[in-house]
């Protein structure tokens, strides 16, 4: 008996493997790997903002607006929160896209108040914290683009025979991917400026 089940346990695993089964669990171990990256470059930027927004504060108190819209992206990323679980839901993903490219339009257009003022231009940790901004913004679109081919990669693998058939028993489903409307909001990093001359009027002091 024991010999018999050794060999039923043999063939279940073999026919398994026939069937794609190991294969979409790697893909999907893959896709789960890849967001964890994407989660991580987009907390690396939320991360920057407090200290990027007292910073402008020092030279910019009264780009009120500006600094407002930048902290309340910033917190709503911050309930944005999306598990590798529950990435096979659309909706979620586009209200995590959403957030993620309200903050960074609000960081483009603070990059934008911060030409206006050549003392905060010349801050030392300014500068600083603007090539760090820069830097995370090229991870994000690194990270996201894996993801974005991992996806694919998943999505194909179980929708081709007789993959298909094996994630339809094992509930494996096509996952949703970055949107093209998000994917432009999401993309367009801040402008980050180190030189050139600049219309200023007159700058606060710290």
């Amino acid at each position: 008996m024991k010999l018999l089940r050794a060999l039923a346990l043999l063939l279940v695993v073999a026919g398994l493997s026939g069937c794609g089964y190991n294969a979409i669990q790697r893909q999907d171990e893959a896709v789960k790997a890849a967001w964890s990256e994407v989660i991580n470059q987009y907390q690396r930027r939320a991360d920057l903002v407090p200290n990027l927004v007292n910073t402008v504060k020092g030279y910019a108190q009264h780009e009120e607006k500006v600094l407002t819209e930048v902290t309340r992206a910033r917190a709503r990323v911050g309930t944005m929160q999306l598990s590798p679980d529950a990435l096979n839901d659309p909706q979620k993903l586009q209200q995590f896209q959403q957030a993620q490219g309200e903050l960074s339009s609000a960081l483009s257009r603070l990059m934008v108040v911060s030409e206006n003022y050549p003392q905060l231009k010349a801050d030392g940790l300014f500068q600083n914290l603007q090539a760090q901004l820069e830097g995370t913004e090229n991870r994000i679109t690194v990270a996201r683009n894996r993801y974005v081919q991992a996806v694919q990669t998943y999505n194909s693998m179980i929708r081709t025979f007789p993959n298909n058939l094996t994630a339809k028993v094992f509930g494996y489903q096509v996952k949703p991917n970055f949107t093209v409307e998000n994917e432009k909001a999401i993309s367009t990093a801040p402008t980050v400026d180190f030189g050139g001359s600049t219309p200023a009027p007159a700058a606060s002091a710290h």
